[in-house]
Formats: C-alpha cells, structure tokens, sequence
C-alpha cells in the first residue's frame, strides 16, 4: 500500500476552518518516510497563502485519501490523518522542495512548504472484505 500512496499523483486533502466547516483539495505530495510533504506551486494564483495553509495553522488535524479509478478491479484507497503545519524555510523544508521536484517538474519554483506527520492511517483494495 505504501507504494501505491508514493506513487500516486494527486491526493484530496481535507482541512476545517476556524469555524469548524470542512474544506477539500486535491493536493501534490510526496511521501518521505510517515510524512506526506506539499508545497504551493507558482501557477497563477490570487494568493500563495491558500485556505488549506490558514486552516491548518489554526486546526492542524487533517486528513488526506487517494484513490480512485474508474476500473473497480484496480480500485484501492487510504486515508491517513495527521498533524499539518507550514514548515519555514529550514533543512527539513529544503529536502521536502528537493523531493518534490524530483516528482514533480512544476514545483521548480514553490511556495510555502508544509508537512503532515500520519497519526493514523487506514486502506482497502478491490476485493477485501473492507474495500
């Protein structure tokens, strides 16, 4: 299961705002370790503080979940929660841009950094009794 997560190319990450409403983005990450990484990339934006930065900074529970395909014989899914924060431009930040980069081209030039450290994790494949 963990390769499938490290493999994959897009995740939905799911932030609450101050007022306890739900927010839910597909996201670009990289998996190091237990860590998913994600940095703001420079597409064209309003704004590089997006609303799942100011959500995590005031509630850092988030959760995030992959996958879907459209083949329910390929279909599997895991959803980990964890503890999101904006990492400031340190060693940790530095190595998380380099591990992005390498999977993706178009952080070549990102913004701010975060990372989410897992606190629990469930999955399912096709087929399981739990899928």
């Amino acid at each position: 299961m963990r390769a499938l997560v490290r493999d994959a190319r897009v995740g939905r990450l799911a932030t609450i705002d101050l007022a306890g409403a739900p927010h839910l983005v597909p996201f670009c990450y990289v998996l190091a370790g237990d860590v998913l990484y994600s940095a703001v990339d420079r597409k064209p934006k309003r704004t590089q503080r997006l609303r799942r930065l100011a959500n995590a900074a005031v509630e850092p529970r988030v959760s995030s979940c992959d996958h879907y395909e459209e083949d329910w014989f390929e279909l599997w899914w895991c959803a980990l929660d964890g503890i999101a924060r904006e990492l400031p431009p340190d060693l940790e930040a530095t190595h998380a841009l380099v591990l992005l980069a390498a999977k993706y081209r178009s952080t070549a030039r990102p913004g701010p950094t975060a990372r989410c450290c897992g606190s629990r994790s469930a999955a399912g494949v096709a087929g399981a009794p739990d899928a």
